[in-house]
């Protein structure tokens, strides 16, 4: 039996090393302890993490702009895939910005990870095909 629980700082050593055992995810400087802290601290109770006989083995990140809110590093081991955690951790994100009045959720999946497209459009997400996203990196901050 899972138990899902609020991410807290403190599981940063293990959320990053699920990160770095998780194919196709890709990991940046704003990946960093302070810069988890940061979102963390913005968007409390928002983050979930899952775990399974002690092991840390999913997890999710949630927070919003105050309009919108935003998923990112939805992970799970593959070894517990197909177990509906991807499932719970997002019910208990969408959960979270619904008690902040936000209905509208937005995730980024890189163009080459095709598990993540079947998994999200298979869970009834909308690809956005009206919008291009742009981004802007600071000189000297292009692993941000």
């Amino acid at each position: 039996m899972p138990n899902i629980r609020v991410m807290a700082l403190a599981d940063y050593d293990a959320v990053l090393d699920l990160m770095q055992n998780t194919p196709g995810i890709s990991m940046r400087d704003a990946d960093s302890r302070e810069s988890t802290a940061r979102y963390l601290a913005r968007n409390p109770g928002m983050s979930f993490i899952a775990e399974v006989d002690g092991t840390l083995c999913a997890c999710v990140m949630c927070g919003h702009d105050g309009r919108r809110g935003y998923l990112q590093h939805l992970l799970v081991l593959p070894d517990y895939r197909r177990q509906g955690l991807a499932n719970a951790l997002v019910a208990h994100c969408l959960s979270s910005l619904a008690q902040q009045g936000i209905h509208k959720c937005h995730l980024d999946v890189f163009k080459t990870n095709d598990s993540a497209a079947r998994y999200w459009q298979g869970q009834g997400w909308q690809l956005r095909t009206d919008i291009d996203r742009y981004s802007f990196t600071q000189r000297g901050n292009e692993n941000a």
